[in-house]
């Protein structure tokens, strides 16, 4: 008898105000992540696993430029964009992670192949490029990641001197944003991804928690799957998805309650803003975030769709 099967996914947390939300833009954004959730519960239901049906789910949201990965990743200071990645498979814990990446198209593609055909778990920089082109990656001009939206953002960051996502007139732009989907398949394996562009005006090669297995990511067999969306540098010092995990293995606490707790607590009290999505080894669904929005979707293990936008939903 094989187990039953369900998946989630983001596509970041933050301010999102229904207000500067367009019509267009709204039936956009559902669109995409309705398209997303479906493409890995398509891999789901045919059998495949947990972990093939985060990266298509994920490498959706990675094509459009709604998102803060791949083609609508935000610029960094010198108006280029640098993404980071990282995935994880719950039966034997592997991982894979890369960052700042330049010229990958998608990079939760290339965050899986450094698991699965390396000695590795993160590769960085120029090497990670280097390793892609030896898989027959292809070379993706910055032209391909140029959007307007973004090029907006970081002159207005640059304006004001600061280094985070922009204050201008889009209904976002104080979203962190990244992109991630936790799945469980038919054999009962768990996995997570998380991919992102990182923060508007960023500088010195920064890396957040998306490629830090145990801070954006983790996955663990028997327990959970998480990924994270929020401010960086905070969800790294409370190592969030980890925290997560072990709440849940050694305290037996549920899915919500360990989730809630650091969302709504550990985080938020040391000014922490964002979400998080979980799944457990039963398939139940968690959407956790201590921002006015989030984007997400899930298919439980009815085969339920739901596709949400603000926290009030």
């Amino acid at each position: 008898m094989s187990n039953p099967i369900s998946i989630a996914i983001h596509g970041g947390a933050g301010t999102i105000l229904k207000e500067q939300m367009s019509d267009e833009l709204k039936r956009s954004i559902l669109a995409d992540l309705q398209k997303s959730v479906r493409a890995g519960h398509e891999v789901l239901v045919k059998g495949g696993d947990a972990l093939d049906a985060v990266v298509a789910a994920v490498n959706v949201l990675e094509d459009s430029p709604n998102f803060n990965a791949g083609k609508g990743s935000v610029m960094t200071s010198k108006e280029i964009v640098e993404m980071d990645a990282s995935v994880m498979h719950g039966a034997a814990m592997n991982a894979g992670a890369i960052a700042g990446v330049r010229h990958i198209k998608n990079p939760i593609s290339l965050a899986k192949d450094v698991m699965q055909k390396s000695d590795h778990v993160l590769l960085i920089g120029e090497g990670v490029e280097e390793f892609a082109f030896q898989l027959g990656y292809e070379f993706t001009e910055q032209d391909y990641f140029f959007t307007e939206r973004r090029y907006e953002q970081l002159q207005s960051m640059k304006s004001k001197g600061e280094c985070a996502l922009s204050e201008s007139r889009y209904p976002d732009d104080k979203k962190f944003g990244t992109v991630g989907a936790v799945a469980l398949d038919s054999k009962g394996n768990l996995a997570a991804g998380t991919s992102t562009g990182g923060i508007t005006n960023k500088q010195y090669g920064r890396v957040g928690d998306s490629a830090i297995i145990g801070a954006g990511t983790v996955a663990e067999n028997g327990n959970v799957a998480v990924s994270t969306t929020g401010m960086g540098e905070l969800f790294i010092r409370k190592m969030v998805a980890g925290d997560v995990a072990a709440r849940m293995r050694y305290l037996n606490e549920d899915i919500s309650v360990a989730c809630d707790t650091i969302i709504q607590g550990e985080l938020k009290d040391i000014g922490g803003e964002g979400g998080l999505i979980a799944i457990n080894a039963h398939g139940q669904v968690h959407f956790s975030m201590n921002s006015s929005g989030m984007y997400r979707a899930s298919i439980d293990i009815h085969g339920q769709e739901q596709i949400k936008i603000y926290a009030d939903e």
